[in-house]
């Protein structure tokens, strides 16, 4: 299976301050991968760099085509929905409201776009006008993910989603971004502080170690290796 994103010697960083130093990594079509490692060790920054919310160089290929400068709109125009670490709902605005900002880069939307959205996140149904600033921390989470998916993506960049969230929250919205991954087709990056987790749910695994790739391979040898769980997985 061909690789619909490829990051080949990526480097980034913030002002003077290098985050990433020679990032390669190839997330296939239709796959889960999972990127992980310690605090500060450059996962955010990797998500940025190929949603272009920070400065990079090196070369980041989607489907096949360069991003070159392209900034967070032309990913988005590209097929790349990025929910960052602590969501980003807009709180003033409702549930409904934010969900439809999911789908500013699209001209039309059907409204069978919004019936596939409810399937997944049906509580949605009853809360639309609902503040989103009033939701719990598990329900913003679920609602950054429907708006991501209002955008229709090939990939979806996710950050931290278990972060400061109760373990059955955790499992329910794993199981939707699994649920995304097997009936939609949708790809999925995501950065995952619970590394057990997201060995379970992901194909393959990257491990960054201060900006550079340490390992790289199938979820299930990096899992089932004892040495690499207490060197770089910390379980």
């Amino acid at each position: 299976m061909a690789a619909l994103l490829e990051l080949d010697n990526v480097e980034a960083r913030y002002g003077p301050v290098k985050v990433l130093h020679g990032v390669s990594l190839a997330v296939e079509d239709g796959q889960i991968a999972a990127v992980l490692g310690a605090n500060g060790a450059g996962k955010t920054t990797t998500l940025r760099a190929v949603s272009g919310t920070v400065r990079r160089t090196g070369t980041i290929r989607f489907a096949g085509k360069a991003l070159g400068r392209t900034g967070p709109d032309g990913a988005a125009r590209a097929g790349i929905a990025h929910v960052p670490e602590g969501r980003g709902t807009f709180a003033e605005l409702t549930v409904w409201e934010n969900l439809r900002l999911g789908a500013y880069s699209r001209r039309r939307v059907p409204k069978d776009d919004y019936r596939r959205v409810l399937e997944y996140f049906p509580w949605i149904d009853g809360r639309r006008h609902q503040q989103a600033g009033t939701l719990s921390g598990g329900e913003q989470q679920m609602l950054a993910l429907a708006r991501a998916f209002m955008q229709r993506p090939r990939l979806l960049l996710l950050d931290e989603p278990s972060l400061g969230l109760a373990p059955v929250l955790v499992t329910e919205i794993f199981r939707i971004i699994q649920e995304l991954n097997q009936h939609e087709g949708l790809t999925v990056l995501v950065v995952e502080q619970n590394a057990h987790i997201a060995l379970q749910l992901a194909q393959t695994a990257t491990v960054l170690e201060v900006g550079r790739v340490a390992l790289s391979g199938p979820s299930a040898e990096l899992e089932q290796d004892e040495s690499i769980r207490r060197s770089y997985l910390g379980y």
